[in-house]
Parts: structure tokens; sequence; C-alpha cells
């Protein structure tokens, strides 16, 4: 399980619904989501197409990414650190770009590696999905395409705690309250990021939840690996905001 943990990147992304609501989505996206929501609400009475358009954001094709934060742990022993960078904005194309960017300066040499809680179900593919839907190439370190499995360099916690286990799912939250770890979601959970972009507009608050979850992601792998905890005194953020 161990990895060299200079060697990773510890990733999490926050998506919304590519529309406010299910009113303004165009005519033609509409009849799309209209198939994909009765897959999603077959025998519930209670929900309709409209009802269930808060669940746009987690498909690629009909959400996008408004933050992506990354962490990298420098040192070892109780003296390390973990330095932080959120992209975020409204032009998802640009905060691509930058990522994709900073993806590739980061990966140039030595083996390196990804690590995100669920991130082989859910960050890594949407990451990809998104690129292509917006032009972007998929850096390296991203792309599986052509690769054997031992090759791939994700590393996903949620699979680690699996341990072949494949019949449920586990959440970042539930994880660190089961490894005594704090728990990210002390502000907004994944389900309030929609309203906290769409009504409130404040995407910093985004990006300070997607920061805790990087932190949390980081602090269950040290866990993993028998590994001591990142003080708070040892987290230094970098902040990048995506302007347009």
């Amino acid at each position: 399980m161990l990895t060299a943990i200079n060697n990773i990147l510890f990733l999490d992304i926050e998506t919304v619904s590519q529309y406010r609501s299910y009113d303004d989505v165009p005519h033609d996206w509409k009849e799309l989501w209209e198939i994909k929501a009765n897959y999603l609400i077959r025998n519930k009475e209670e929900e309709t197409v409209e009802s269930v358009y808060n669940r746009a954001a987690i498909y690629a094709e009909f959400g996008k990414i408004v933050c992506i934060s990354v962490g990298i742990i420098h040192g070892d022993g109780e003296t390390k650190k973990i330095i932080l960078k959120s992209f975020y904005g409204h032009n998802e194309k640009e905060l691509l770009q930058q990522f994709t960017d900073m993806l590739r300066r980061w990966a140039v040499d030595q083996q390196k590696y990804m690590c995100a809680h669920n991130g082989k179900e859910f960050d890594f593919p949407y990451l990809c999905r998104r690129l292509i839907i917006n032009g972007l190439q998929i850096p390296p370190v991203l792309n599986i395409s052509g690769k054997k499995p031992w090759e791939i360099a994700h590393l996903d916690t949620m699979e680690l705690w699996k341990f072949g286990d494949f019949k449920s799912f586990t959440s970042l939250n539930l994880l660190a309250h089961a490894l005594g770890i704090p728990t990210p979601k002390d502000d907004i959970d994944g389900k309030m990021v929609g309203e906290v972009y769409w009504k409130q507009n404040d995407l910093e608050r985004i990006a300070t939840y997607c920061q805790k979850d990087v932190i949390t992601v980081a602090q269950v792998y040290l866990r993993f690996n028998g590994e001591s905890l990142i003080q708070p005194e040892n987290v230094e953020i970098k902040q990048t905001q995506v302007t347009a």
C-alpha cells in the first residue's frame, strides 16, 4: 500500500450543475436530461424530472467543475507539512487549463501518483471527461488509456479501505470518524455545493471546503500506512482563483 508520500498529489473536486435550475436548461438538453432523470427516478412517484436536477452535478455531461484542490506533503515524521492549492472559478476551461499545466510540471520526473477518495469512480474520470468536453488534452499522469493496471498511478482511499470488498460505499466523512480524524464536514457538505455556488456565489467557501477534504484524504492515507498525522500548524495554503 505504501507509496513514497512526497510523490503523491492528494486531490478533490467540487462540481455543480451547468445551469442554475431546470428552468434555465436549453430545450435540447432538457430532452437529454429527461432520459437520464427517468432512469434515476424509476418508480419513485414523489420525484420528477425537475426535482432531481440537483443531481446533474455528479454527471460530467450535465455538470461542470468549479473547484479543484490539491495537496502535496513535504518532509516526514512529526514535522511534515502539507501545501494546498486550489483552482476555482466560473470559467471551467481556464480552471482546467491551469490545473493541467500544474500537473504536467509536477509529474515531469520520477513516478508520481494521484490520490482521492472514490477518485477512481468519480474525481479522475470526471476530470478526464470535462477535459475532453472543453477540448483540452489529458495529462499523462491522469490518462489511463492503453495502460496496464499496474501502470496506472491512481490511488483511492475508498478502494484501499475496502480490502477487496466491493459491496459497499464508505464516505470520507464516515471513514474519518472511524479513524479518529477530524471531519471535513464542519461547514458544508457535497450536497450544499450547488446552492453555495448558484445562490450565494461563494467560491471561496467552496474552495475552503474542498481543501478540507484534501487534508482529510491525506490524513486517511497516512493512517493506512501507520504514519503520524499532519498537525494543523503544518498546513500551508497557496490559493489560486481563476477569474472570468
